[in-house]
């Protein structure tokens, strides 16, 4: 059934005169006595045995070999035409001397968009957040050496965020793999433990199956989503396949049904719970479930709090969404875990928050329902778990429970937390208070379907407490792997993504410098988006924890640029925040523009300290 892997790819094959040799595949034991590239329907007919039959096969076997010869092409044009196949529409990454047969491959294929980044790891990050919001696999392209080593941190991100992502390197020749060469590193061992699947080609007539399966590994056809890695010799690339070769069929994934055993378990716990918690993490982001469980959470009369991954997943402004768990430090949130006598996990991954944190005395009863079987933990041992697709699980537990009364045990606390807020989030302090910066890209960011992108510091936690979303993938958070720098590189991949949505990146200054140079394929991509960076000019998360553990903080500051200046070198806009009441009218006026939009946003990080102080005293 190879000929229903694409039909555009069919029909690019048609096109290219290769009609007459596909149908002699599907068809073994017909010839086509149509001559030339086009094939006549009343001419198809079986091959007799009578005389001259030896000559007709001789002469039907050359011109197979004629038609296999007339197709022959590069390992480096078959990997193409596999990532097209695939769904592929970009390709970050950068040119070198060992990717060239892929990169001119790729210049070849006009349904493909190489995205020319000015580092690696931007074009691993753009590929990282270009997979979770769209759940196929973003594609990341560098060479051998220290283009494939600036690859490893956004992989990694992709990896431990179970986000989709293929990433192609290009290695030394393969008659040089035994020698100490030229940037020549073992590519292959570098990425094992930080991919899925990593495999090195070693021959061209394998690249097909290559591919596919670092896609279906990727793409969550063999478990959790996550990144994969090829890595393809230059010598291999430029070596000839046969026509015979051609793009493997996508697989159909078909996700697994609970069994009923185990539905009938978890109906019985939440039953016979008095105060059941709903916990959900970004497995069920990944499988689309925000529906499906905000009816359940509805139905039952369950309140639901959230991972970061997994913010919008209930509304925000839905009465049983509640808040979301990710901090350091024990917010008002676990007073919600302490109060369960259930916690409901749904699509959770240790991988983003570690039990412990909501769950250190190891005395909770727990429920685990997701597509596949709960991580090994001592702190996340489950009593009940429902293994199988989500939206399933859900709907046919629904059909057996009855609502519970309101949860104004949940309510109460949420109150509690939403009083706790409300002074600090109108402050006209200056400089700014990072609660009333939140405050303000969120009203700035007024329609639902706005994306926020948030980088890693102390303003994630600032997010991350206090930012509201409307539906689930509107606010970008590394939280698996939690790496500094993605936040401009990532609002590339959104706006390539949702060119028609305002997006807008949330980060420190440390986290801007690690990156920015990816506003200038900002700029020559045409796309706009809007840059709050919180200036403290320091490491500020690291001072926080430093204060916090140690009582006091070292090697945390360090001088910054002028921002403005900085981005009007960039090609970009640059504004200056001057007092609290100008950020929201900064940033609304920030999308009018065709350009990035650099805010340099003093802030004053002695809330985090007034936030520990509080916190120890609940």
């Amino acid at each position: 059934m190879m000929y229903q892997a694409s039909n555009e790819y069919n029909f690019h094959i048609i096109k290219q005169g290769r009609f007459r040799f596909f149908l002699e595949r599907l068809f073994v034991n017909t010839r086509i006595s149509a001559i030339g590239g086009e094939a006549s329907g009343s001419s198809v007919r079986c091959a007799s045995r009578g005389a001259g039959f030896q000559e007709k096969q001789r002469s039907e076997m050359g011109y197979r070999l004629e038609m296999e010869e007339s197709v022959m092409r590069t390992a480096a044009k078959l990997m193409v035409e596999c990532l097209v196949t695939e769904g592929v529409k970009y390709i970050f990454g950068i040119p070198g001397e060992e990717n060239l047969e892929l990169i001119q491959a790729i210049a070849d294929e006009p349904r493909l968009h190489f995205v020319v980044v000015r580092h690696e790891q931007g074009a691993a990050f753009m590929a990282d957040v270009y997979g979770r919001l769209t759940g196929k696999a973003g594609v990341c392209l560098a060479t051998l050496g220290p283009g494939a080593t600036n690859l490893v941190t956004g992989v990694a991100d992709a990896n431990l965020d179970g986000a989709p992502l293929v990433a192609i390197t290009g290695q030394v020749s393969s008659d040089q793999m035994h020698l100490t060469s030229h940037q020549n590193l073992d590519l292959a061992k570098i990425f094992e433990p930080i991919t899925k699947r990593t495999k090195l080609v070693m021959c061209p007539d394998t690249v097909n199956e290559i591919v596919r399966l670092a896609f279906k590994y990727a793409e969550g056809g063999a478990g959790r989503m996550g990144a994969a890695h090829i890595d393809l010799p230059v010598d291999i690339a430029k070596m000839q396949v046969s026509g015979l070769e051609m793009p493997l069929m996508k697989d159909v994934v078909c996700q697994q049904e609970a069994e009923e055993s185990q539905i009938q378990m978890a109906a019985e716990s939440i039953r016979t719970a008095r105060k059941p918690l709903i916990f959900v993490g970004n497995n069920a982001v990944h499988y689309a479930s925000s529906q499906v469980i905000t009816e359940f959470a509805e139905k039952l009369h369950i309140p639901v709090v959230n991972t970061m991954m997994a913010k919008g997943i209930v509304s925000a402004d839905n009465r049983y969404s509640m808040m979301t768990i990710g901090i350091p430090q024990r917010d008002y949130v676990n007073w919600l875990f302490e109060e369960a006598d259930l916690v409901i996990c749904i699509g959770y991954d240790l991988m983003e928050l570690k039990p412990s944190k909501w769950n250190a005395e190891r005395n909770h009863r727990i429920m685990h329902i997701s597509n596949w079987q709960a991580d090994i933990s001592k702190y996340y041992q489950c009593e009940v778990q429902v293994n199988g697709e989500i939206d399933s699980s859900l709907a046919r537990l629904g059909k057996l429970l009855e609502a519970k009364e309101e949860p104004t045990w949940a309510f109460a606390i949420k109150e509690r937390f939403e009083e706790s807020i409300e002074e600090a989030v109108h402050s006209d302090a200056f400089p700014m208070k990072p609660q009333r910066i939140v405050a303000d890209i969120r009203k700035a960011l007024s329609d639902p379907e706005d994306i926020l992108i948030s980088d890693v510091g102390a303003h994630k936690m600032w997010i991350g407490r206090l930012y509201g979303c409307y539906k689930p993938e509107t606010c970008i958070i590394s939280n698996g792997f939690a790496s500094m720098g993605i936040g401009v590189p990532g609002a590339v991949a959104a706006k390539l993504v949702y060119p028609e949505r305002r997006v807008l990146v949330a980060t420190g200054d440390g986290g801007f410098m690690m990156n920015s140079q990816e506003l200038e394929t900002a700029v020559r991509l045409g796309v706009n988006f809007v840059v709050v960076i919180f200036h403290d000019s320091e490491y500020g998360l690291i001072k926080w924890k430093e204060e916090e553990q140690y009582g006091r903080a070292a090697f945390v500051d360090f001088t910054n640029p002028d921002f403005v200046a900085l981005a009007e070198a960039m090609h970009c806009k640059g504004v200056r925040v001057n007092s609290a009441a100008e950020l929201g009218e900064a940033i609304r006026k920030g999308f009018e523009e065709k350009v990035p939009v650099i805010i340099d946003t003093p802030v004053d990080y002695s809330a985090n300290e007034e936030l520990t102080a509080e916190l120890r005293s609940l």
